[in-house]
């Protein structure tokens, strides 16, 4: 199947997985929508709408880049209406936007706090939220939220008590709006089994051979594309594992997705013990 015609709204789409995500539903010829607050190059982090609409737009699709900021309501409703005014509708969000932040109780400064719980857990339910009218009007709705699994094993809050809450707030969106409106929307969340290298996590992690343990964002674009392609109606309320999916898709060869194929593995976080990697995967 294709997205051929969807119109995508992507948060945090002007680089990382949001723009790999973006950038293999412009192969289709879909219409996205780059929604985050860069418009101009950050000091340390390449890309902005504008970049990422030109290279969607090379990708054959078609972009209207709209500056987001989803901590502020205000902002998340004109964005909307900006991408339906312009394509008509909205058939798919992917809550891509993310603030990170992994720090230890002491070390958690209370803005950071903030600012992990305004832009992951009440961002990704205010743009879903605001997003709804439209979704239910389209004819293959999805929302795809960048979350993990909900598991509560101890070990997944010490030394990152804050950012774990907030990642799970992500995911309580996908659980509760996926039962609240089943058969109608789907909501599922996606995640990686092995750290992806983005130019966030360069920034945040600061270690070249940790990085070369990691996968290529367009892992998680490929299992976005399988998830965002199946009927509504008939699959929601998922978690899934990047490498999963895409093994049930048919994927054999996951060598491509590897940044260095020589180097070990960045293990993902807030995995279950018994989620085994498919065969050939790692």
């Amino acid at each position: 199947m294709s997205l051929r015609g969807k119109t995508l709204f992507v948060s945090g789409a002007s680089r990382g997985i949001g723009l790999a995500i973006a950038l293999r539903a412009a192969r289709d010829g879909a219409n996205v929508v780059v929604a985050a607050k860069t418009t101009t190059p950050h000091r340390y982090l390449a890309g902005t709408i504008y970049s990422a609409a030109d290279e969607i737009t090379a990708a054959g699709g078609y972009a209207l880049p709209v500056v987001l900021d989803v901590r502020d309501e205000e902002s998340v409703v004109a964005a909307v209406g900006a991408a339906v005014a312009r394509f008509g509708g909205i058939d798919i969000v992917i809550n891509n936007a993310s603030a990170i932040s992994r720090t230890s109780v002491p070390e958690t400064q209370m803005k950071r706090y903030d600012l992990m719980m305004e832009v992951n857990a009440r961002g990704s339910f205010l743009l879903a939220k605001t997003a709804l009218p439209h979704l239910l009007l389209a004819a293959n709705p999805h929302v795809l939220t960048l979350s993990p699994p909900i598991n509560l094993a101890p070990r997944w809050f010490s030394g990152h008590v804050a950012y774990t809450m907030s990642k799970y707030g992500m995911s309580m969106v996908t659980l509760g709006m996926a039962a609240e409106y089943r058969g109608k929307v789907a909501f599922n969340s996606l995640w990686p089994r092995v750290g992806i290298a983005t130019a966030a996590i360069e920034f945040a992690v600061g270690d070249a051979e940790e990085l070369r343990k990691c996968r290529k964002p367009e892992i998680m674009a490929d299992a976005a594309h399988a998830i965002l392609t199946k009927p509504a109606a008939e699959c929601s309320g998922n978690f899934f594992i990047d490498d999963t999916l895409l093994y049930a898709e048919g994927v054999r060869d996951f060598s491509g997705y590897k940044i260095d194929p020589s180097a070990g593995w960045r293990q993902g976080m807030f995995l279950f013990d018994d989620d085994v990697a498919p065969p050939g995967a790692l």
